[in-house]
């Protein structure tokens, strides 16, 4: 499954997007989440919150 979309990345930037720009962005994302959970889990929270970002 693909976090990152592709088409909407380009609808925000203005230069081209490289296969491994997006590959990069997509471990980034996960590797956020994983360490949002982490916290979360921490806090004894079921739920992500921006905090945990």
């Amino acid at each position: 499954m693909s976090l990152i979309n592709k088409s909407k990345v380009k609808e925000i930037s203005e230069l081209q997007i490289s296969e491994e720009f997006l590959e990069k962005l997509e471990k980034e994302v996960e590797d956020l989440i994983k360490k949002a959970e982490k916290r979360a889990k921490e806090n004894s929270r079921r739920t992500l919150l921006g905090r945990d970002l």
